[in-house]
C-alpha cells in the first residue's frame, strides 16, 4: 500500500512521496518512493524525516529518467527515540516539496533472563538458561519420540530467544562424534538459528521468531533418556519427512 500526500508548489503536482506502510516499529524497513513530473538532469531528491520538528534522517536520492525515485531506510538509530507521528519531506529543485506521515513505535526493550526447570521423566529434571525479548516462555518439555526440546512461548512482538542447552539433555552429533546442526521448527515451519557459544557442557543457540509464534521445536540426535542406534535411525527418517512437508521461513543453506 502506498500512502502519499503531495503539496504542490503551484497549481499542479510536481513531486510526490509515499511509504509502503502507514506505521512501523523500531528496526523495521521503510521504503520511500515517489515521482517528479519534470526531471531536472543532475538534480537529486532531498529526503528529510522529522519527529516533532527535529531532523531524524536525511538523504540525497537519485531520480530515474522516468521521474521515479525510491529509497530504503531502517527505522532505528540514536535519533529514533520517540514514538509518534513522523513526517517525510521530499524536496526537488526550487520550491517543489511533498510530505507524507507515518506512525512509529518503539520496541518494548524488555529482555527476560531466567532458568526453566524441564521435566525429564525418570531421569529427573534439568535446567535450561534462557533470555527472551518480544515474548515470554510458557513451558519447556521433552518429546523423546523426535529427540526434541519443545519451547512454548507467548510472543507479543517480533523477537528472539537464546537458550543454553545442556549437552547431557539434548545434543546433535554426527556419526564421527563431531557437532551437527539442530533442526528448528516454529509452528510447523523450518527456521534458521545462530549458535553463539559451544563448549563441552552446553550449546547456546539464538532463534528469531515472529509475533504470534508459539511452539519452537529444537530437534537433535541425542536426548535424555537415550534410546540407542535404532531410535536414532528412526529419528533421521522422521526429520527428513518433517523437512519435506514443511516450508522454510527463510532461504538458508546448511
Amino acid at each position: 500500500m502506498l500512502v502519499a500526500f503531495t503539496i504542490p508548489a503551484f497549481a499542479e503536482t510536481l513531486v510526490s512521496v509515499g511509504t509502503n506502510a502507514k506505521s512501523y516499529k523500531e528496526g523495521e524497513t521503510i521504503v520511500i518512493s515517489g515521482t517528479v513530473s519534470t526531471v531536472i538532469p543532475g538534480t537529486p531528491i532531498t529526503m528529510q524525516i522529522f519527529s516533532e520538528g527535529n531532523l531524524v534522517d536525511i538523504a540525497q536520492i537519485t531520480v530515474a529518467a522516468d521521474g521515479s525515485y525510491s529509497h530504503t531506510i531502517i527505522a532505528q538509530g540514536p535519533l529514533w527515540t520517540k514514538a509518534g507521528e513522523y513526517t517525510i519531506r521530499a524536496s526537488y529543485g526550487e520550491g517543489k516539496i511533498a510530505e507524507t506521515q507515518f506512525a512509529f513505535a518503539l520496541k518494548s526493550g524488555v529482555t527476560t533472563t531466567d532458568i526453566f526447570e524441564v521435566d525429564a521423566g525418570s531421569y529427573g529434571t534439568f535446567d535450561v538458561e534462557y533470555s527472551i525479548d518480544g515474548g515470554t516462555v510458557k513451558n519447556m518439555l521433552i518429546d523423546k519420540d523426535i529427540f526434541a526440546l519443545i519451547v512454548t512461548i507467548e510472543s507479543t512482538d517480533k523477537g528472539s530467544i537464546s537458550l543454553k542447552i545442556p549437552r547431557e539433555a539434548l545434543d546433535a552429533k554426527k556419526q564421527d562424534g563431531t557437532d551437527d546442526i539442530f533442526i528448528i521448527i516454529i509452528d510447523g515451519i523450518e527456521a534458521p538459528y545462530q549458535e553463539t557459544v559451544t563448549d563441552n557442557g552446553s550449546r547456546v543457540i539464538t532463534i528469531n521468531f515472529e509475533q504470534d509464534d508459539s511452539d519452537i521445536e529444537i530437534i537433535g540426535t541425542k536426548i535424555i533418556p537415550e534410546f540407542g542406534t535404532i531410535a536414532v535411525m528412526i529419528l533421521a527418517v522422521g526429520i527428513i519427512t518433517t523437512i519435506a512437508v514443511t516450508r522454510n521461513r527463510f532461504q538458508i543453506k546448511i
